[in-house]
């Protein structure tokens, strides 16, 4: 399976893994990665608060298993789809409580963040 946009207004980007979606895939489907921890899908509340319309580049992802790009962007044995080099923003500090207590660390995906 593939991921990319069906269109490209509103297009948002996970803040866990850096997928591309735009807001409705979102909504309809989740996170193809992450909706296990994130409870995306039929959540509008959530999408918005776990993915940024603020992002910077793309990369398509096709071959997730053998890229050295996707091992260099943290995003190995992913979906195979569009994903930001960097995500904007940062997940809400009680999302992040809720990952720690399911054993998830949250990573950012700003570059910009030190």
């Amino acid at each position: 399976m593939e991921v990319v946009p069906k269109d490209l207004n509103n297009i948002r980007a996970c803040m866990m893994c850096s997928l591309l979606k735009n807001t409705e895939q979102f909504i309809i489907d989740g996170c193809d990665n992450c909706d296990q921890w994130l409870s995306l899908k039929n959540n509008r509340e959530r999408v918005l608060e776990c993915t940024s319309p603020n992002y910077e580049g793309m990369i398509s992802l096709t071959n997730p298993d053998e890229s050295w790009v996707a091992r260099w962007q943290g995003i190995r044995g992913l979906v195979r789809g569009m994903y930001a080099i960097s995500v904007m923003g940062k997940m809400p500090s009680h999302i992040q409580r809720e990952l720690e207590r399911q054993g998830r660390k949250y990573k950012s995906r700003d570059l910009g963040i030190k």
